[in-house]
């Protein structure tokens, strides 16, 4: 049976991210934190070298409180492999903005201690290089309104090569389900159906990957469990697509691959697996942009803003026949 690591599950009351990110699994533990304290849990999975990258972080307190809003400051040191671990070697540093889930709100201000049902999201810092594979080290520091000063850590593990589909690779040509999949339970093409309703959002199960490839179609293709995910995330990640697709149907195709084939027996979905299924475990959510060569223009793990989506879209060229 496949070990799922879902992305970036805050929670609340029980804030299990760190059960749930690729980045950190395999590096040095965190300890739970005391309910003052900051504790950083790793929201990205499949980092590379050579390439810029985006890293999650979330932030948590020990009382299942939230740090949210504003920005706080990342600052990376290479710590060697599990087989030789060093000194921390001082790397690159960034500067990181809080990304909320959809529908949540999205704050003013600097950082600040919000209940889940007030702010619950990551902070993500963009283009960070890594120049090196193996752990590295992130110290996070933060202004919290009202605590001061917070520093927190955790680990990131950085590949030689992505293990999953990345930008610039091709497309893998899957044959995902789709409403005229036979025998396919209609729970098993969205996960929303579970309880008899017909699959939602049918705009996202009328086209398989390998169709858009093969007639040059642009296509964003979200994979995602809204009902069955261990985050709060899949299922506004999941909607935004859908509001996408309304306003960009002459762009791309847009397409929902659901993770479960059958979620009591732990069936994963044939498409989701050949994406995002390596060495028995999987992350998800993801979200992947296509272009009409079928090259991976770009992705996105855990959560990522509308417009910048949006704009990835728009710099699409209009399609001959949307």
């Amino acid at each position: 049976m496949p070990r799922l690591r879902l992305l970036a599950s805050l929670l609340a009351p029980a804030i299990v991210v760190s059960a749930c990110s690729d980045g950190g699994g395999d590096g040095p533990g965190s300890p739970v934190p005391a309910a003052g304290q900051m504790q950083a849990f790793v929201a990205s999975a499949d980092l590379y070298v050579g390439e810029p990258q985006r890293v999650a972080i979330g932030l948590v307190l020990g009382d299942g409180n939230l740090v949210s809003f504003g920005s706080v400051d990342f600052a990376f040191s290479y710590v060697g492999t599990a087989a030789e671990p060093t000194e921390p070697q001082p790397g690159p540093g960034a500067v990181a903005v809080y990304l909320p889930t959809p529908g949540t709100p999205e704050g003013s201000g600097g950082p600040t201690v919000t209940a889940p049902s007030e702010g619950r999201g990551v902070y993500r810092a963009d283009g960070v290089v890594f120049d090196r594979a193996g752990f590295w080290q992130v110290l996070v520091s933060a202004d919290v309104e009202g605590l001061g000063a917070q520093r927190a850590q955790t680990t990131v593990a950085v590949r030689d090569e992505p293990a999953l589909p990345a930008p610039g690779r091709p497309a893998l040509p899957t044959e995902n389900l789709t409403l005229r999949s036979p025998d396919a339970p209609e729970a098993a093409i969205d996960s929303r159906a579970a309880t008899g309703d017909a699959v939602p959002d049918p705009e996202l199960h009328r086209w398989t990957i390998a169709r858009a490839v093969e007639a040059g179609r642009p296509a964003l293709v979200v994979f995602s469990t809204p009902v069955f995910c261990v985050s709060r995330f899949c299922g506004p990640v999941t909607e935004m697509v859908e509001g996408l697709a309304e306003r960009y149907a002459d762009r791309a195709v847009f397409i929902h691959v659901e993770i479960w084939r059958d979620f009591e027996a732990q069936t994963i979905n044939r498409a989701a697996a050949d994406w995002l299924l390596r060495d028995g475990e999987l992350t998800e959510p993801w979200l992947y942009l296509i272009g009409a060569d079928g090259t991976i223009v770009e992705r996105w793990s855990t959560l990522w803003r509308e417009d910048e989506v949006a704009a990835a879209l728009e710099a699409l060229p209009p399609m001959a026949s949307a």
